[in-house]
């Protein structure tokens, strides 16, 4: 039915064992145990955002899952958060397939951590020469994800962080490519230039099976691109990742939150480390008020700059197939 694009898939459906090389990004709050089941039962493959997460609260939505789908899915862990050994001990106990590794470089030894217990290990990396040192290092594949992204992103589009790294990597290893991916055509296009397979978040966030409130979704639904704006670093020594969210009172909330967190540096109150905690606690408390409160005024609604292209909710089969039978036209078609 998709031959020619599971054709181009083969190394990324190999590699995650799924029956299509889709993997939806992992969305805190959103990307829980209902949507990634869904995801994973479409013959894509769900990822679950661990971000904040403790290790128990971990342990319990890995099994929650495992009781939706009996098919293949992975877990997001943040390089940064203090507990990341515990939560890969959790990874191990569950025999979870995949770990995807997200936030920054991945620590020493979480990659060997993750490869020990027979999972693999996925990673992101902004610039050619990292992706390189990590898939050196052990790192079993490379998800390269570009400013187009909702939640946290880099500074390069995506479409030529495609030209930079597939020529470059994707003959030898497996290379998933994210970012301002919202229909069939898109995927077809990346899986041509040699990418095994993409990784799409805004466009299952407004899933039927997603559980974001009601409101959030309608703010999906009513967006459009111009309105998916990233957030502004105030302090230039306070590290600040870009967040890609629509634009609201939550946006003017950050940069208040990023003055307040210079000024505890500044009095030596935190170091580095902390400050960044406190900027990623603050998005994962936004991000909850708006996905599980559905406060779309203050809270965080993440989105990519596809949002334009979410105009109603489905079934994430029903996305699944709309998006596989977008490939397989476009590569019919040429």
């Amino acid at each position: 039915m998709y031959d020619k694009t599971h054709s181009l898939m083969q190394r990324g459906i190999a590699f995650l064992g799924t029956e299509h090389a889709i993997m939806c990004g992992a969305m805190s709050w959103v990307s829980e145990r209902n949507l990634v089941a869904a995801i994973s039962n479409a013959g894509g493959f769900g990822v679950i955002a661990c971000g904040a997460m403790t290790p128990e609260l971990l342990d319990a939505e890995i099994a929650a899952t495992k009781a939706l789908t009996a098919k293949p899915f992975g877990v997001n862990l943040i390089t940064m958060h203090p507990l990341l050994t515990d939560l890969i001990a959790v990874c191990a106990q569950h025999r979870v397939s995949h770990v995807v590794l997200a936030g920054g470089i991945p620590p020493r030894g979480s990659v060997e951590a993750i490869k020990a217990f027979g999972g693999k290990a996925l990673v992101f990396a902004p610039t050619l020469a990292l992706a390189k040192r990590l898939l050196r290092g052990g790192a079993d594949a490379l998800v390269i994800e570009g400013s187009e992204a909702g939640g946290h992103i880099g500074p390069v589009a995506t479409s030529v962080l495609a030209q930079e790294f597939l020529p470059e990597l994707a003959e030898d290893h497996v290379v998933f490519v994210a970012g301002g991916i919202g229909n069939g055509a898109m995927i077809a296009a990346y899986l041509e230039m040699g990418a095994s397979g993409v990784q799409l978040g805004t466009r299952f966030a407004c899933a039927t099976e997603s559980i974001a409130h009601p409101a959030f979704k309608q703010a999906f639904f009513r967006a459009n691109a111009r309105d998916a704006v990233t957030s502004v670093q105030v302090d230039p020594r306070l590290p600040v990742i870009p967040v890609r969210a629509l634009k609201n009172k939550g946006t003017e909330e950050f940069t208040a939150k990023q003055i307040e967190v210079a000024k505890l540096l500044d009095a030596g109150e935190v170091d580095m480390e902390a400050a960044q905690l406190e900027i990623e606690k603050f998005w994962a408390g936004a991000l909850r008020r708006a996905v599980i409160d559905g406060d779309i005024e203050s809270g965080s609604v993440m989105a990519g700059q596809i949002v334009g292209l979410v105009t109603s909710e489905e079934p994430a089969s029903a996305i699944m197939a709309q998006l596989m039978g977008e490939a397989e036209a476009a590569l019919n078609a040429k």
